[in-house]
């Protein structure tokens, strides 16, 4: 039984296991996103919040703390002046884990890590953040009918390729009615030519 096992061994030894998540931590802060397994991604999660929540601080002692972990100055100024301030009114859960299919060497699962706050791309329903107006549920819709619009333009075609067919088809039966009616010409000279005769 495996009560209270705690982390992931990542196949490495303890002090392999701790530069790897240095490694990973100075990345995440650097490039604000980046890619690597499912498992090594999830420890990491629990590797740099609690520096990112230190870093909300800037204190003397919690670079020093930070500083511990990281043992890299460049990445506990960068911490400090960019990532903390930026991640200051949230209150935890400063990564997110996407899961990414799976490595084509050895068929590892694929993941990427990424601060939330740093997060260019928007939510694919975030239709009220680009209008700048609130919308609930009871709301109704909105007095600027846009669902109507593109229904009325699929509506016009529909009667332009229907005018258009009605107009092929009045020209079909003009073209087949001077056929008949040039065939019944041509049958009548040649009946009263067999009269005449």
């Amino acid at each position: 039984m495996r009560h209270g096992v705690k982390g992931r061994k990542l196949s490495r030894t303890s002090a392999h296991r701790k530069n790897t998540m240095q490694s990973l931590a100075m990345a995440l802060i650097k490039e604000h996103r980046i890619t690597t397994t499912l498992a090594k991604a999830k420890e990491l999660r629990g590797f740099v919040e609690p520096l990112i929540t230190r870093a909300k601080e800037d204190t003397h002692h919690n670079r020093r703390q930070v500083f511990s972990s990281l043992q890299n100055k460049e990445a506990v100024t960068t911490l400090f002046t960019e990532v903390g301030p930026k991640c200051k009114d949230r209150p935890g859960g400063y990564t997110r884990v996407i899961k990414a299919g799976f490595r084509k060497g050895d068929g590892a699962e694929i993941a990427v890590i990424e601060l939330v706050d740093y997060n260019d791309i928007k939510p694919e329903g975030s239709s009220t953040a680009s209008s700048g107006k609130k919308r609930t549920r009871r709301a109704g819709k909105s007095n600027t009918p846009t669902s109507s619009e593109p229904v009325k333009a699929k509506e016009e075609k529909k009667e332009e390729v229907k005018a258009e067919e009605v107009e092929a088809d009045v020209e079909e039966t003009d073209e087949s009615s001077a056929d008949v009616e040039s065939a019944e010409d041509t049958d009548s000279e040649e009946s009263s030519e067999e009269e005449k005769k």
